[in-house]
């Protein structure tokens, strides 16, 4: 287990506090039988080699060893380890959906990145602040070739994951539902690799309604969708909700504004409220009502006008995180044009742009977090030009004020 991990310099490696050195550590602790052990591992490495979403030269060097834990069933939690390498491989998930991964395009931006990379300071090295890394090298390079470092290192990490496939259509098969749900989602975002995983996914979809669960087959049609094949419209009638919600979010994404009202419809149902609770489905962690609405822009302007009706009604029972996707896509419909020009007084907003900014100042719960101002949030509501709190917003809406201000 783990072998070659010693013939890998981490010293010379870094992550976001330095020299990855801790690195070979953690993943032996993933392998421990004490599973505060291993929580502790993964949650380490969250923070060193994905901090806040950010990859690292050293990412990549880690991940052939994380698969090598997951396909050992000895190792525990293999489900929560999946979750990570998906993380390592895209970020969050949220800025994909519900187009997918662009990869042809990512590809592309890496170029050179390579070269870059390598003529940057090591720790170790003179030129690396042990305090600041690299940061000096980055600051010396134009805003266009760091784009290409850092898609270049993110591509890496994602190249590093994808060795996995084969390992996650595999693991379809294993018996925990958990894990199963997991393996789907993952093949979702490797396009590059659909010809072999949409049969994989399609046995999944395939198999004993008794005997495999609802979050698993909703997940793997999902997937399916993402990955260019639109799920069977017979399965919109399933009378497995999570069934019907992954058939109509997977055939949006390929059929788009030629989607069938049978799709329309149940988009429409999932986007005005989903159940509360856990649903078991890894996309947008869950939220499937979010899912759905994010799917109401594949399926062209036709139903633009119901869509945002649907949305508009949602925002006063969304906050948090569920509150993004929501009120993200009714910004769009709203704001087709992009955000309002700075001045514009609230007497020139247009129907929807009242109905919605109207909306948004009524509904304060939906501007918060855990009972906190949700900051995220207010940027978002904020760069289409509307003020960037709740307060301000039906100040300048009440008194006739002026956007941007």
């Amino acid at each position: 287990m783990l072998n070659g991990i010693d013939e890998i310099d981490w010293s010379r490696l870094s992550h976001a506090y330095g020299p990855a050195n801790d690195v070979p550590g953690q993943l032996r602790a993933l392998a421990s039988a004490d599973s505060g052990e291993r929580a502790r591992a993964r949650h380490e490495l969250y923070g060193n080699i994905f901090h806040q979403g950010t990859r690292y030269e050293a990412t990549a060097y880690a991940v052939p060893f994380l698969l090598e834990l997951l396909a050992d069933p000895r190792t525990g939690e293999p489900a929560e380890l999946l979750e990570l390498l998906v993380a390592i491989a895209i970020g969050y998930d949220e800025g994909w959906l519900p187009d997918g991964l662009p990869v042809a395009d990512w590809r592309r931006r890496a170029a050179g990145g390579e070269a870059l990379l390598a003529a940057g300071p090591r720790p170790g090295d003179d030129a690396y602040d042990e305090d600041e890394g690299d940061y000096a090298y980055l600051e010396s390079l134009t805003e266009a070739d760091q784009e290409r470092l850092y898609a270049y290192v993110e591509l890496a990490a994602y190249d590093a994951v994808r060795a996995g496939v084969p390992l996650f259509r595999a693991l379809l098969t294993r018996p925990e539902p958990a894990l199963r749900a997991r393996a789907a989602y993952a093949l979702a975002w490797f396009p590059e690799d659909a010809a072999g995983s949409v049969p994989a996914l399609a046995a999944v979809v395939a198999a004993d309604p008794d005997t495999e669960l609802p979050p698993v087959v909703g997940t793997a049609l999902a997937a399916t969708g993402l990955l260019g094949v639109a799920p069977d419209a017979a399965l919109l009638t399933d009378p497995r909700p999570t069934v019907r919600w992954g058939a109509a979010v997977g055939r949006a994404r390929v059929l788009g504004a030629a989607a069938d009202q049978a799709t329309v419809d149940e988009l429409m149902a999932w986007a005005a409220g989903a159940p509360e609770g856990p649903t078991g489905v890894p996309f947008l962690d869950g939220d499937l009502a979010g899912c759905a609405g994010l799917a109401l822009r594949q399926i062209g302007p036709r139903h633009a006008g119901q869509g945002f009706d649907v949305l508009v009604a949602r925002i006063p029972a969304v906050s948090g995180i569920p509150a993004l996707p929501v009120v993200e896509q009714a910004l769009r419909l709203a704001f087709p044009d992009g955000p309002l020009p700075a001045g514009t007084p609230a007497t020139a907003l247009t129907d929807r742009q009242r109905r919605l900014a109207e909306a948004l100042a009524a509904s304060p719960g939906t501007w918060l977090i855990g009972g906190h101002p949700f900051v995220n949030f207010g940027v978002m509501v904020g760069g289409y030009g509307l003020a960037h709190d709740v307060e301000s917003l039906a100040a300048y809406l009440t008194e006739g004020g002026a956007a941007g201000r």
